[in-house]
């Protein structure tokens, strides 16, 4: 199954993240898809990406190594994230059509166990869709993003790329 998500903007912070209607993050979909359009907010805010990220990680906060984890993948490297996003290619240095889409799959292996999920994105710079792993709170019925491993590199945006 696969679910496509559309946003007029991406999320610039805390407030404007939990504004979305796929903020209720009832599906391990919606968090998926909003942890993407989150990471888009390095490159302007750091200190507002890692405030949505950890909103999206509900009772797991991301740890030091995580932030410098983060860090590690994207400096110099922000477009990363909006390679997820419909229309972004390493032709056009991934920039994505306006409003966002972007579409999260699972497959047969998607859910291990009652509870847990590991969803897949496709880069419009990789080979093979990156996965995002989520987890059932039951008491709130929330999806939370435990892991994701959406940051390896890609190819580099042509306009970077002396072999182009």
């Amino acid at each position: 199954m696969q679910m496509t998500f559309v946003f007029d903007a991406l999320p610039k912070n805390v407030d404007e993240l939990k504004a979305l209607p796929e903020a209720a993050m009832t599906t391990p979909f919606m968090t998926a898809a909003l942890t993407v359009a989150a990471l888009c907010a390095y490159g302007e805010n750091t200190a507002a990406c890692i405030d949505m990220l950890n909103e999206l990680r509900g009772p797991s906060p991301m740890s030091p190594h995580d932030v410098q984890f983060l860090r590690e993948r994207l400096v110099g490297k922000t477009y990363k994230p909006f390679s997820f996003f419909a229309g972004a290619t390493p032709k056009n240095g991934y920039v994505p059509n306006v409003p966002y889409q972007i579409t999260v799959s699972d497959n047969p292996y998607s859910y291990p166990q009652e509870g847990h999920a590991t969803l897949y994105i496709q880069s419009g710079g990789a080979d093979s869709a990156r996965p995002i792993s989520l987890r059932l709170k039951p008491s709130t019925g929330q999806w939370f993003m435990t892991q994701q491993s959406l940051l390896s590199d890609i190819r580099v945006p042509e306009a970077e790329d002396p072999w182009a």
